[in-house]
């Protein structure tokens, strides 16, 4: 399924990966992870999914490819997705060793040809054209995903969300966070909506989230991947669209 947004196409291909085209520039969040851009990926026992892995999706045709956090580097994912003169925006404290994927990302570029950014926690770079922006995702230590000893899956410093403009549009992807006060104020026509819960926001917090920032469409994305990621796409929908907020679900994989 592909949904239209403003100059927009926009397909959610599953886990954190969206693909989001103006017709000139290509743009991927997140590519991989558990199989699902490999053809591999099966619902884990006991999920109630309508998401059936699709054939082995292996376009590289991405000019950006932006990568938030450990959780989310694949080398692999971004093999599928970039084009042989992509541009990887990066964010600093992704670290292949830590996270079981090598090679590096410095590795990865020298040997696909890839242009490469390094992005800090707050900053702002213009990346094939794109203008992107960092933003701090985290969860906190006193909200409502943190374990009863305080530690946290998602730390402050381990990853960033993007705010990203193409063809003019602005994006938000948060990336793996609770909705914090820096979201507040945000310029955004197109929210990819982090739903899973368990270890970022929920669909609650998430249709909050948008009732604050008021775009002019919300798409979920990040949910069922995994049985800890289920969550309930539907009532998310109908929540958000009560509040009076375009809302679409791209439930069609692969």
């Amino acid at each position: 399924m592909t949904i239209r947004h403003d100059t927009l196409t926009v397909r959610w291909l599953g886990y954190a990966t969206a693909r989001i085209d103006d017709g000139e520039t290509v743009v991927y969040t997140d590519p991989g992870r558990y199989g699902v851009l490999s053809g591999q990926w099966s619902p884990p026992d006991g999920l109630d999914t309508r998401h059936p892995a699709g054939p082995p999706y292996d376009a590289r045709d991405g000019d950006l490819v932006l990568v938030t956090h450990d959780h989310h580097y694949d080398p692999d994912g971004i093999r599928r997705v970039a084009a042989p003169d992509a541009t990887l925006v990066v964010y600093e404290g992704v670290d292949a060793e830590r996270a079981g994927r090598p090679p590096s990302p410095e590795s990865l570029a020298a040997e696909m040809g890839y242009d490469l950014v390094r992005i800090e926690e707050r900053e702002a770079v213009e990346a094939a054209d794109v203008s992107v922006r960092s933003l701090p995702a985290y969860n906190d230590p006193d909200g409502p995903h943190a374990r009863p000893d305080g530690s946290v899956v998602h730390p402050e410093g381990f990853g960033v969300g993007y705010r990203f403009d193409v063809g003019g549009v602005p994006i938000l992807w948060p990336g793996d966070s609770d909705v914090l006060p820096h979201h507040d104020g945000l310029d955004v026509s197109l929210l990819l909506a982090n739903i899973s819960g368990s270890v970022c926001m929920d669909r609650h917090e998430a249709a909050d989230l948008a009732e604050r920032l008021d775009p002019d469409l919300v798409c979920p994305i990040h949910y069922d991947t995994q049985a800890f990621l289920a969550a309930d796409s539907s009532a998310f929908a109908a929540d958000v669209a009560g509040r009076g907020i375009p809302v679409v679900l791209d439930e069609g994989w692969g």
